[in-house]
């Protein structure tokens, strides 16, 4: 198949809103709010990322880091923010961005202990992709995990991604530890029949709702808020969620 060479077309900063949460860029005043969202669990969250993440200079470390990539161009970095409260509990982002071959990678994901198995991570997969694919019309969408984390690989299969191959030996993380990785997929002729089917199964047979709106910057784009009925039933964690600790 031919294409024209029509590279990604990025417009930062970006917003994406949710109903359950917002996806707001990465500031350094992040560095705090994490911290204070992370520091009690440390071990939980970050079992699986390749990096230490035990004191607050780590976090110092880790903002820094995200925000220097998005200067380079390489990477899309989000605070995840809870929308009732206003409190950040995690974060994620596009990362590996290629412009030319119109791919982006979502990964680095955490997610505070307290949200971890809610509508929460599934809600910003969902924004993510939906933008990949429906905003920047990427070829492909790419994530990857530990091939010692079965939970976050079983839940990558189940919003419809395809496995790709394991890299073996493929980084060394802060404990010494020589990681295996496994990598996965969706492709943008894939994309429709993934948000269709993942709805259906989520909502367990409800009506598709469109439930995201998102943002570049301060210009919405239109959509449909999430009808209190089915919030509530998001709210209650009754759609299946995205393991927190993809990487």
């Amino acid at each position: 198949m031919s294409l024209t060479a029509v590279p990604l077309q990025i417009v930062t900063p970006l917003t994406l809103e949710g109903s359950v949460i917002r996806l707001e860029p990465i500031r350094r005043e992040h560095e705090e709010l994490f911290w204070q969202a992370a520091k009690d669990a440390l071990d939980d969250i970050f079992r699986w990322i390749p990096d230490r993440m035990q004191t607050p200079e780590d976090f110092k470390h880790l903002v820094e880091k995200a925000l220097g990539e998005q200067e380079r161009g390489e990477s899309v970095v989000f605070a995840t923010v809870e929308r009732n409260s206003g409190r950040a509990i995690g974060s994620t982002r596009f990362m590996n961005v290629d412009r030319t071959n119109r791919r982006a990678e979502i990964g680095s994901t955490w997610i505070a202990p307290d949200w971890q198995g809610t509508a929460v991570n599934t809600e910003a997969k969902y924004l993510m992709l939906r933008h990949a694919f429906e905003v920047w019309k990427c070829m492909r969408v790419e994530l990857k995990t530990d091939a010692l984390n079965q939970r976050s690989r079983n839940a990558i299969l189940r919003i419809g991604a395809k496995e790709e191959g394991t890299l073996r030996r493929h980084l060394i993380t802060w404990t010494g530890r020589v990681r295996d990785t496994v990598y996965f997929s969706i492709l943008d002729t894939e994309w429709p029949e993934v948000k269709a089917r993942k709805w259906k199964r989520s909502l367990r047979g409800r009506p598709p709702h469109r439930i995201f709106e998102s943002r570049p910057a301060m210009n919405w784009m239109p959509g449909i808020i999430l009808p209190t009925r089915l919030l509530s039933f998001v709210k209650n964690k009754s759609v299946p969620a995205v393991a927190a600790q993809a990487r």
